[in-house]
């Protein structure tokens, strides 16, 4: 038996290929097996946007909205789905949610960043370098050598 992903990968290459219908079917045999496959939800709604049936779709749109309610794409395809369907004003709150959601995804921690990529890491200031050749400063655990 395929894996959850096997099977989402299958319904998401219907999708490309503009065949809604099988991938609709596909998505939700998935979720019926997998209730919380977010992307599975996410891209349901989608499929029926594409297909036209913006009802469909919002509903759909809202169960993913309930699996993540500050997710930034479950509020932009709301928005697009309440647009398409005429309601501008649910729409631009919507919109105006995945904004929100941006922007608390802007401000996450830093050490939400991958650790050791050195592109993600602040500006660090270089160590002075050595000159070969220049003395080294005392070094009291030497014999001989006083402190202080």
């Amino acid at each position: 038996m395929p894996t959850a992903q096997e099977q989402y990968d299958d319904a998401m290459y219907d999708f490309s290929t503009a065949d809604y219908d099988s991938a609709i079917l596909k998505l939700k045999a998935l979720l019926a097996q997998e209730p919380e496959y977010f992307d599975a939800q996410l891209s349901l709604g989608m499929a029926y946007y594409r297909k036209g049936d913006y009802a469909t779709a919002i509903a759909e749109g809202h169960k993913a909205e309930k699996m993540r309610p500050n997710e930034q794409l479950v509020h932009t395809n709301l928005s697009l789905f309440y647009m398409k369907s005429g309601d501008k004003q649910t729409a631009e709150q919507h919109g105006l949610q995945a904004r929100i959601a941006s922007w608390k995804g802007n401000m996450a921690a830093p050490e939400a960043a991958p650790a050791g990529d050195p592109e993600l890491e602040l500006a660090k200031p270089k160590p002075p370098p050595v000159k070969v050749g220049e003395k080294f400063p005392d070094m009291p655990w030497k014999k001989g050598k006083r402190v202080g």
